[in-house]
């Protein structure tokens, strides 16, 4: 699969699954092996497994989020970028206002094998 068809599979996953909170929905984007980063400043998480523990965990904190994804920036050697912002509604009713980027690289399968995540959000208020 080609980096472009890729970037879209995966914004299509986010933007299914955020909305859904379907953890397995986003997993399935990711290679067995793969490393994600969820920020800078943490430890990669490995594998799918580690993606969906990641999902799931954000999730948790959230009652619903309105995500919106812009068009993928397409690299050379299978990497893509990625813009997003979220509007989420914490459990306790609060809102947080998301915004940040993905950096992904994807094996020939099509499937993340590299993500990092690059974000920033507002104080729930």
């Amino acid at each position: 699969m080609d980096a472009k068809s890729a970037a879209q599979a995966w914004v299509q996953a986010w933007s299914e699954g955020w909305a859904g909170h379907d953890a397995d929905v986003i997993a399935a984007r990711y290679a067995e092996d793969c490393e994600f980063r969820s920020h800078p400043f943490r430890e990669p998480l490995l594998g799918r497994e580690g993606a969906r523990t990641y999902v799931e965990e954000a999730f948790a904190e959230e009652r619903s989020a309105v995500s919106s994804f812009r068009e993928p920036i397409l690299g050379r050697d299978g990497r893509a970028a990625v813009e997003y912002t979220a509007t989420i509604t914490t459990t306790d009713g609060r809102t947080a206002a998301l915004a940040g980027v993905t950096v992904l690289r994807f094996d020939e399968e099509g499937l993340v094998c590299e993500h990092r995540d690059y974000w920033a959000t507002t104080e729930p208020n």
